[in-house]
């Protein structure tokens, strides 16, 4: 499977201001899958950056960090009253599954223990395999896995475990794809998806470049693998 791209609207961790701006030099891109964090814009700019991208026939993703279930409901909450297709980040509390069948979201939560901001993800191997298992099992569509912000381990080792586990098709990995070399261990992972923003935003791949043209490039490489 060919993993899919999901842009965010993001860089280190933040919602960029120009968020709408960005998205709009970019919606004739070829890229389908878009989203952004639950900080950096107020609720009024998430929601009409969301309708924008809804309007350019996009997915669209709200990252949520947060760990608490009051935080986690919040969250769910705010992405439903935006309107986005998924609510991704959290950890899963029985009191979230309302929130998303209110709103008919999609949702992939944080497996595994998880606590910081960028993530820091912590425990053996088996303990986050089995942690995405009952993820899966309480309902969730799939598990937003941060392997490479992972300390206790192999990255990669880490992923190929979950998504062997749960299934290739419901693993997205969320974070630190900062070069070509990360994005064919992505194909060769072979998930379903993965998240990039940071890296489009500091021109990692067309050096002095805009973030169209960093776009442009990752999209044109990815097209031939």
């Amino acid at each position: 499977m060919k993993p899919e791209l999901i842009i965010m609207l993001t860089n280190n961790d933040i919602t960029v201001t120009n968020a709408a701006d960005v998205f709009d030099t970019c919606k004739d891109l070829p890229a389908q899958h878009w989203g952004f964090k639950d900080v950096g814009l107020s609720k009024d700019e998430m929601i009409a950056l969301n309708r924008k991208m809804k309007d350019a026939g996009k997915t669209t993703y709200l990252e949520v960090v947060t760990y608490t279930e009051e935080g986690c409901v919040e969250g769910a909450k705010l992405a439903g009253e935006c309107g986005f297709d998924y609510l991704t980040g959290t950890v899963y509390y029985p009191a979230v599954k309302p929130v998303l069948e209110q709103y008919s979201m999609k949702y992939l939560p944080f497996p595994g223990k998880v606590g910081g901001s960028p993530v820091a993800l912590t425990g053996t191997i088996d303990e986050i395999v089995a942690d995405s298992v009952r993820l899966i099992e309480a309902g969730a569509d799939g598990v937003d896995l941060t392997a490479f912000r992972y300390t206790d381990g192999d990255p990669m080792e880490l992923a190929y475990a979950v998504g062997n586990r749960i299934g290739m098709d419901k693993l997205t990995i969320a974070g630190s794809i900062s070069n070509t070399a990360r994005m064919d261990l992505m194909n060769e992972l072979g998930c379903k998806a993965y998240t990039m923003g940071s890296a489009l935003f500091g021109a990692n791949f067309v050096k002095g470049g805009s973030f169209r043209e960093n776009l442009e490039f990752v999209l044109h490489y990815l097209e031939g693998k």
